[in-house]
């Protein structure tokens, strides 16, 4: 069970946590294989030329698994109603000043679906707020069965479900999940879920295994980087993504870690993560997991999601909106997040194809077992 893979992770944490020299660095980044002790090292260690040695491996690593290729995707927003209590995120029920909320009705997800497939895209992450009646799994489901007419792949970012439920928008069309723990922190993750379904720290942290065993084949995880110890939670994350590798070797994998951005009651992060630290958190996961994908959005900005091309990412989003629609037509309410790359799809395009890499945007893994 993923707690007790978490319990003895944390024991590795409180047992690691002395300065490592140099040397010993360099030579856990020349290791063929990383154990979760020695990604931890990583995680934390604070020098440059370190973080060099890892870059030139991780892009070695990258190219050899995954070629020199990344998946563009989007996201859409099909409704913004909530009923939790998250202090960190602008859809929470606990923000100062509420807002007329939104969810796409069946034509107006045609045409913002029609919008993005005339943009290129073949795979698309649907998301709603985490409402069980005004966005219910059968309204999910039959968004999933509309987008199917049009994309190859559909990732759904969404509240947590039971498996039977997971099996119904599978069954619909659904090829894959995300969904962040937040943090790995219990007794923080108590404090910072106020009330609603997502209080239940155990239920969320077990949705990527119910989904696995319903059948959906990619399976994206990650945590909120500065919401609390960035270092703990990414090597809980980390972990996380070890023990469904090894108990699902069939399944494709992914990361994100995103940033926190002032949203709801949390005006800024408790632990910052850097450009320079968010980039070493990225070339870490990549010579501990791999064959793990890991994506970049446009939470990030535009010099930071350059450059790591070739060092890590394998999927990124671009011409992002994170609000509800926006995309077939203009939209002046509020997102989830304020996103930092406002670049064009184009400007994505010619960005990936002037450092010598193909945008793609099916992703031709799905469904290979």
């Amino acid at each position: 069970m993923i707690q007790q893979e978490l319990r003895e992770a944390e024991a590795i944490f409180q047992s690691h946590r002395t300065p490592v020299n140099r040397e010993e660095l360099m030579a856990t980044v020349s290791k063929d294989f990383l154990n979760r002790a020695d990604y931890l090292k990583l995680l934390a260690a604070d020098d440059m030329e370190v973080l060099e040695r890892m870059a030139r491996r991780a892009h070695d690593i990258t190219e050899q698994y995954f070629g020199k290729v990344v998946l563009l995707y989007v996201p859409l927003y099909l409704s913004d109603f909530c009923t939790n209590g998250c202090l960190y995120c602008g859809y929470s029920t606990t923000i100062d000043k509420p807002y007329k909320r939104k969810k796409l009705g069946i034509e107006e997800m045609r045409a913002e679906m029609e919008a993005l497939k005339q943009n290129g895209f073949d795979s698309i992450l649907l998301l709603t707020g985490g409402d069980r009646k005004r966005s219910s799994v059968q309204y999910i489901a039959e968004a999933v069965r509309i987008a199917s007419a049009y994309f190859s792949e559909i990732i759904l970012e969404i509240y947590a479900l039971t498996q039977d439920e997971y099996r119904i928008v599978l069954e619909s069309g659904a090829s894959g999940l995300t969904i962040y723990q937040e943090t790995y922190d219990r007794e923080l993750y108590d404090k910072v879920h106020l009330y609603g379904e997502k209080k239940n720290y155990d239920f969320r942290l077990e949705a990527p295994e119910r989904a696995i065993e319903a059948g959906l084949k990619h399976i994206n995880i990650g945590s909120l980087l500065g919401l609390g110890s960035a270092v703990r939670d990414m090597f809980m994350a980390g972990v996380h993504g070890d023990y469904l590798q090894r108990k699902y070797p069939e399944v494709e994998l992914c990361f994100s870690y995103p940033r926190i951005r002032p949203a709801g009651a949390v005006s800024g992060p408790e632990d910052p993560v850097d450009d320079v630290r968010f980039v070493r958190f990225i070339l870490a996961t990549r010579l501990f997991l791999p064959r793990a994908g890991i994506s970049i959005s446009t939470r990030e900005n535009a010099s930071t999601r350059d450059n790591l091309v070739g060092l890590g990412m394998t999927r990124m989003s671009a011409g992002s909106r994170t609000t509800v629609g926006g995309y077939a037509t203009a939209c002046s309410r509020p997102g989830q997040f304020d996103i930092d790359d406002e670049r064009s799809v184009n400007q994505i395009v010619d960005m990936l194809q002037i450092r010598g890499y193909r945008p793609e945007f099916t992703n031709w893994v799905k469904g290979i077992a």
